[in-house]
């Protein structure tokens, strides 16, 4: 089985070909390819490569397939016996990625 971990955004994620990453909003359009550069770890069965802190020359080529918006959070904020109460909603907003390809050099 062959993965890599991506950074995207400050946060990473495993990717492999053919499989969905949902990562924090991207202004790309939907369609519209896209190259992951930042590499830190590539697994091809038992060979495993670890970049310091990146692989140089490794590469993901993804596609937007959609955006959407996460589940709902709800904050709320309570002081007791002070009359506060304050009640937030929140919705992150998401791109869904398709890895079409794993280019390791």
């Amino acid at each position: 089985m062959k993965f890599v971990i991506v950074e995207q955004g400050g946060k990473q994620y495993r990717a492999a070909e053919g499989n969905t990453i949902e990562v924090d909003r991207l202004p790309n359009e939907v369609g519209e390819a896209l190259t992951l550069e930042d590499v830190l770890l590539s697994v091809d069965g038992d060979n495993v490569v670890i970049g310091t802190p990146v692989i140089e020359g490794a590469k993901v080529q993804a596609k937007v397939l959609d955006h959407f918006k996460g589940r709902k959070i709800l904050v709320f904020k309570y002081r007791p016996k002070q009359r506060y109460r304050v009640k937030n909603g929140h919705r992150q907003q998401y791109t869904r990625l398709l890895i079409e390809s794993i280019e390791l050099e």
